[in-house]
């Protein structure tokens, strides 16, 4: 059943203002999730180490095994929902992480863990794309950087800023285990409140002189890699992700044994990544709807590398660690959000966007958040902890050079605001004109 969006509900421009914030909002909090769930383990190793007894490579392999699992499912699923609608992958994908993050808290051993960690990557990496093209859709254009930022950034808030003070503060009370079951349950609330408002897109074009509504035939995979800035974000991401998750996953080791700040002070400085990652992933995305995608991810790199080495450089001073751990986040994160979010979806087909974006996304978590781990604990185990941050800054490096070839895309920036034939034309001619949607 279809039914043309409720125009009280819609702005001059017919957009459908309430269905965009009530979606923005929801899948927000889905992602923010997302991060808790997958990043809370960080702060919780010395822990889990010492129970189960792991090594710190072990824990990058744990890690990594996570990201790999995401990477490969964003490539493999990444397009599923462009054929058969973004709830029928939404919803189980949510209910299933949700439930693989309490079963962390249920193993004993090493391996059992590595198995539900993959699992659960399988189910991250089919939501994550999905969700940034459900983003995209809702959005209004002159919004859309705005809003996958404003998704993006709970990833770090909740995950990086929340987590390590959630988990230190509660580990001594509940354990570690317990915690992992604690942090599963929001994610069943959301679900079903993601059945109630997410609804299903239907891509049309006015056809003269009937104004018959027909559904637009998704461009040919084939299509996806003409967009120059295709290969240049699956590149660009690996390095994004190998500076700062390279960073997310070893901060709370290197804090504790090698600038042997106590656990507390570990939980402080480690959250810097979170609520300075917050910050970069709703404003590096933002800024660039009126500064341009190139020019702002070209500086965030820049600057995301410099504040890294004078973190390098600085001792066991809290509040210094914690503002230059905050302000390179900041950057680092935003450029992920920037990368996955508007230039990816700007650089999609017509009909393809989730696909796009599960092909970017795949790309930098099986590179950047799972082999770079796994090269990471192999730094250590060789060089020492303090050798993993060379590793994270030389990907900020390489990546800031790779910026230099990106296309503008902004719409303010690339001609009368068109993009050529990408899928978000049509969705923007779709609501200037008729917009219709399948019912929840």
């Amino acid at each position: 059943m279809t039914h043309r969006v409720d125009q009280h509900a819609a702005d001059s421009a017919g957009w459908d203002t309430n269905y965009e914030k009530k979606a923005v909002a929801l899948l927000t909090l889905a992602f923010g999730l997302v991060g808790l769930d997958r990043w809370i383990i960080a702060p919780l190793a010395p822990a889990m180490i010492r129970d189960l007894g792991m090594t710190p490579q072990d824990m990058n392999n744990l890690i990594a095994a996570l990201g790999v699992a995401w990477g490969v499912a964003a490539v493999l699923m990444g397009g599923l929902s462009d054929r058969i609608g973004r709830r029928a992958v939404l919803l189980p994908a949510i209910l299933l992480f949700s439930l693989m993050s309490g079963a962390s808290g249920m193993v004993a051993s090493f391996s059992a863990l590595l198995v539900v960690r993959g699992l659960m990557g399988v189910c991250e990496g089919a939501f994550c794309p999905t969700s940034f093209a459900a983003t995209a859709e809702a959005s209004k254009p002159s919004r859309r950087g705005f809003n996958q930022g404003l998704q993006q950034s709970a990833f770090a808030l909740f995950g990086l800023g929340f987590g390590p003070i959630i988990a230190t503060q509660l580990l001594e009370r509940i354990g570690w285990k317990a915690i992992f079951m604690l942090v599963a349950l929001p994610g069943l609330i959301l679900a079903a409140l993601l059945w109630r408002v997410i609804r299903e897109p239907i891509t049309v074009h006015r056809s003269a002189p009937s104004e018959k509504l027909n559904p637009v035939e998704p461009a040919p995979i084939r299509d996806l890699f003409k967009h120059r800035n295709v290969p240049l974000s699956m590149a660009g991401l690996l390095c994004a992700m190998c500076g700062i998750f390279v960073l997310s996953a070893n901060i709370p080791l290197y804090l504790t044994a090698v600038l042997h700040l106590t656990p507390v002070d570990m939980g402080i400085v480690t959250s810097a990544l979170g609520f300075g990652g917050f910050l970069g992933q709703w404003g590096l995305p933002a800024l660039s709807d009126h500064f341009g995608r190139r020019p702002v991810a070209i500086g965030g790199f820049a600057a995301g590398a410099a504040l890294l080495w004078f973190f390098m450089q600085s001792g066991p001073n809290v509040p210094m660690l914690f503002t230059l751990l905050f302000a390179s986040a900041a950057f680092s994160f935003g450029l992920l959000a920037l990368i996955t979010g508007p230039i990816a979806t700007e650089a999609a087909p017509i009909g393809r966007i989730s696909t796009t974006a599960g092909i970017i996304i795949g790309t930098g978590e099986i590179f950047g958040g799972g082999l770079a781990l796994v090269v990471a604990g192999l730094v250590i185990t060789t060089y020492g902890i303090p050798a993993m941050l060379y590793l994270a800054l030389g990907g900020l490096v390489v990546g800031g050079v790779l910026m230099l070839g990106l296309k503008e895309t902004a719409p303010r920036f690339a001609g009368s605001g068109k993009f050529g034939a990408s899928a978000l034309d049509e969705l923007e001619e779709r609501h200037q004109g008729s917009a219709v949607y399948r019912e929840p």
